[in-house]
């Protein structure tokens, strides 16, 4: 190795050390609770499985209402009385979380186990703090490995991403959902997303049997995570029926045959991998697929999707500007076909990429809830943080010269501030949290923000659950024994 490939490689070392300090640094930021109907859905798969061995949810439902900590409109006529047609608890959630959070689960059960034994008063019960804890921190693992990943892709693709990575982690809403209310899904769904595009970007060099089995149990695991993820699937779909087109243009009848069989053998893998998915919905609802209310809010041509980008109260690009540079960037990627795979295959994986994004433009643009009123930001789109980070890195290496160079950095900046000022907002409760008003928004974040930021930085770090409703009734539920 060179002098020059020496000291290039000790600068990327040191770049990743960073990253990974900063995020073991920032570990006290995780909020280590859950609150939400959706949080205690998908926890309530875990814990149900991990210590009844079934899907009846309702004891996991009853602990937190009984205990004030669900206390959403509705959440006791909704989890508490009403029943499916199996008789069982009523369950929106997919298990694949529950998948994803069991090592960290197992390792809370062992904390709460060996606390017990040493005299502390706390329940191995799969709710106390070292459990609820577990699931939290997993959030947060896995929000970051989905940034490293994303990294990884866009170093492949541009030579580049570590910048991109730090700013889309800062300045989209994963980082709300890794630390704020980690018991949702959004993080496990970034992960399981930057996991099935970073696979494939090294699939498709060759399209061999274990690789495409790979990339099925990966699709697998993206699906059961969030149900909207499998439209993920439409990038590599669209990037494997390009191969086939050109083997069969060629005349290569042989490797057509060879790609056709290794995608039945990916699907089947799929399709065994997704079983755990299969059983729980045919236990809880006697059929293959989701609650039917969930079915229910779904109208497939779209009508809402010029709004879920662009409505001022909701939209994607009003919650996160950032993704508008990343958009911009990832067009350039692919009109430009600049990158380390060539100009044509740059183009080709460009618009699999953009395609990913439509599909999940076009999914969220089908759903009668399409505002995700009272959460933060427009959360069904936090699995796209892979080809967000890609997308930026185009965009920063579009920027050739010095003055283009701080335009892009100038407007990523005001873009990372505006997403960590909402969350500020959001949290101390000063927005309304079913709507965005970009003017009153700003007025708040640049004027009235800066003057007790220090009060709840320190609130934040030292006494966070002064921020809950009933802050005192939920220490005593998740500390102590029964």
């Amino acid at each position: 190795m060179t002098s020059r490939g020496w000291f290039a490689a000790g600068g990327e070392r040191a770049r990743w050390i960073a990253l990974v300090l900063l995020a073991c640094l920032s570990l006290p930021a995780v909020t280590t609770r859950l609150y939400a109907s959706d949080e205690i859905q998908y926890f309530a798969y875990l814990r149900s499985l991990w210590f009844d061995h079934d899907l009846s949810f309702e004891n996991e439902y009853r602990y937190f209402h009984d205990r004030e900590i669900a206390r959403a409109h509705g959440f006791r006529e909704t989890f508490l009385e009403r029943t499916t047609d199996t008789g069982y608890r009523i369950n929106f959630g997919t298990i694949g979380p529950a998948i994803l959070w069991s090592p960290f689960y197992a390792a809370g059960d062992v904390a709460a186990r060996t606390m017990r034994a040493l005299g502390a008063p706390v329940a191995v019960d799969g709710f106390s703090r070292p459990y609820l804890a577990a699931v939290t921190y997993g959030s947060a693992a896995y929000g970051f490995l989905a940034i490293c990943l994303s990294i990884f892709s866009a170093r492949r693709l541009l030579g580049a991403g570590h910048l991109a990575g730090l700013a889309v982690w800062v300045g989209t809403p994963v980082l709300f959902y890794m630390y704020v209310a980690a018991g949702f899904a959004h993080a496990c769904s970034a992960f399981a997303v930057a996991l099935f595009v970073s696979l494939w970007l090294v699939v498709r060099e060759r399209w061999t049997l274990g690789g495409l089995a790979g990339l099925g149990a990966v699709a697998a695991l993206m699906a059961m995570v969030r149900e909207q993820d499998a439209f993920f699937v439409v990038g590599p779909a669209i990037d494997f029926a390009w191969s086939v087109v050109a083997a069969r243009r060629r005349g290569d009848l042989a490797r057509v045959r060879a790609l056709l069989l290794r995608l039945a053998a990916g699907a089947a893998v799929a399709l065994v991998c997704y079983l755990p998915q299969i059983g729980a919905y045919l236990a809880l609802y006697g059929r293959f697929g989701p609650a039917p209310e969930v079915a229910g809010k779904m109208q497939w041509l779209a009508p809402f999707a010029p709004f879920v980008l662009l409505s001022p109260a909701h939209g994607l690009l009003v919650w996160t500007p950032l993704v508008l540079v990343s958009l911009a960037g990832l067009a350039w990627f692919t009109g430009s076909g600049t990158g380390r795979a060539g100009i044509a295959d740059a183009r080709r994986i460009g618009i699999c990429l953009l395609a990913m994004f439509a599909a999940q433009v076009y999914v969220s643009g089908s759903v009668e809830t399409w505002q995700a009123a009272g959460t933060f930001g427009q959360r069904r789109f936090v699995g796209t943080t892979i080809l967000l980070v890609i997308g930026l890195a185009a965009a920063i290496r579009m920027a050739a010269g010095p003055p283009q160079r701080r335009v892009v950095m100038a407007l990523v900046t005001a873009c990372v501030c505006w997403n960590v000022g909402l969350m500020a907002l959001f949290g101390a409760g000063l927005m309304d949290r079913q709507r965005l008003e970009p003017g009153r928004n700003a007025h708040t974040m640049f004027i009235v923000l800066p003057r007790i930021l220090p009060d709840l930085a320190y609130r934040y770090l030292f006494d966070r659950p002064s921020f809950y409703q009933q802050a005192e009734r939920y220490r005593q539920a998740t500390s102590t024994t029964p």
